[in-house]
């Protein structure tokens, strides 16, 4: 998960000056993205980042086929958070499922982002 979330800034572009909260945001939907494949899915068979004018697309492949599902918030226990802070950081969330697993893909607007493929 580290990996994959160090690796971003510098495919993307991000760690100029600029990349502020947007930067942010795209780290962290990576990072529950990741976490999320690894915790409930039997962990990741593919990631790739695409950077456009304004935007950072995310894409996660894993082993499962079963969709990512909302929880009931509830403060009072641990997790739980993560696939609710992807929607709401996300302009585009897409699921995915074919034979193989699913396929997550994700759209954050980032004005900082520059053409680049990861």
């Amino acid at each position: 998960m580290g990996r994959a979330r160090g690796r971003g800034p510098g495919v993307l572009g991000l760690g100029r000056a600029g990349g502020g909260s947007a930067a942010d945001a795209v780290l962290l939907v990576v990072s529950e993205l990741f976490t999320n494949a690894v915790r409930h899915a039997g962990g990741v068979t593919g990631f790739r980042l695409e950077a456009g004018p304004g935007t950072v697309i995310v894409v996660v492949h894993d082993g499962s086929t079963v969709s990512p599902q909302l929880v009931p918030l509830d403060v009072t226990r641990p997790g739980g958070f993560g696939w609710h802070l992807v929607q709401e950081l996300s302009v585009d969330v897409r699921v995915e499922v074919h034979a193989a697993g699913k396929t997550v893909t994700v759209v954050v607007q980032c004005p900082a982002a520059v053409t680049s493929q990861g």
